[in-house]
């Protein structure tokens, strides 16, 4: 069943009605070409709730659904996950956050750090954090989220250690030279629901060795991930398995 996401002020309980707007409506008349009576699956974006619906007319002002039933807690973690991932090269990120959102994450911070290639001025930061968004809720409506995770635009290193401080109550960074698989595991179990969890992922080149040390004095836990050196790009998406398998419902 398709998903689409809509604003609050579209979702009218009271009256059963729904109706879908934007470039959404070409996408199920013309693309789609869903017929009148088919069931759609309708978040707001914001909460777990899944608004199931069928479509009841086509107007002007969009595609008209009928609202049929509310359905609560329709595919979230019942831990909020904070990625933090060091800007990789080229198109990497497009797949960090595509992957990372099937997975469950809440929230994506890209973090400039000292080993980073790309660099980015603040108009080329503000149009990349505009298209990670747009990936992002494309990546919520596939895998059926109730929430389209954010994106937020890229922190400094300092900047993103205050904010994992500020809003996670258990701080993760995996590193080649932290702590031993039996002291991961017993890290991970001790986790738990209701968590706001943030996982610091380096670039393609790693951390700095001072970085390291500024995120345990901020009181970060290191982490390995095994034996095998991951890339950058599947760092984040191990880390994400291995809560997913913990705590999924």
């Amino acid at each position: 069943m398709y998903r689409f996401f809509v604003s609050d002020d579209q979702i009218n309980i009271e009256d059963k009605k729904v109706i879908i707007k934007g470039q959404d409506v070409n996408h199920i008349k013309n693309v789609l070409r869903m017929k009148k009576g088919e069931e759609i699956s309708v978040s707001n974006g914001n909460d777990d709730r899944e608004f199931r619906c069928a479509i009841s007319d086509y107007t002007d002002e969009g595609v008209e659904c009928e609202l049929r039933f509310i359905k609560e807690g329709s595919g979230e973690l019942p831990v909020k996950v904070f990625l933090f991932q060091g800007l990789p090269k080229a198109d990497k990120m497009e797949t960090i956050i595509q992957k990372n959102v099937e997975l469950g994450v809440f929230e994506t911070v890209p973090v400039v750090m000292k080993r980073c290639v790309v660099k980015l001025d603040e108009k080329k930061a503000s149009s990349k954090t505009a298209r990670w968004q747009e990936i992002s809720k494309a990546a919520a409506m596939q895998s059926k989220r109730g929430i389209i995770p954010e994106v937020k635009h890229p922190m400094t290193y300092t900047e993103a250690l205050s904010y994992a401080k500020e809003n996670c109550d258990v701080l993760l960074l995996p590193y080649e030279m932290g702590e031993d698989m039996a002291q991961t595991k017993e890290l991970f179990n001790s986790i738990k629901k209701g968590s706001n969890i943030a996982v610091f992922i380096g670039p393609e080149g790693g951390f700095d060795v001072s970085e390291i040390e500024k995120a345990k004095e901020a009181g970060f836990k290191t982490i390995t991930l095994g034996k095998r050196i991951l890339r950058t790009e599947t760092a984040g998406m191990y880390v994400m398995s291995v809560l997913g398998y913990l705590f999924e419902e």
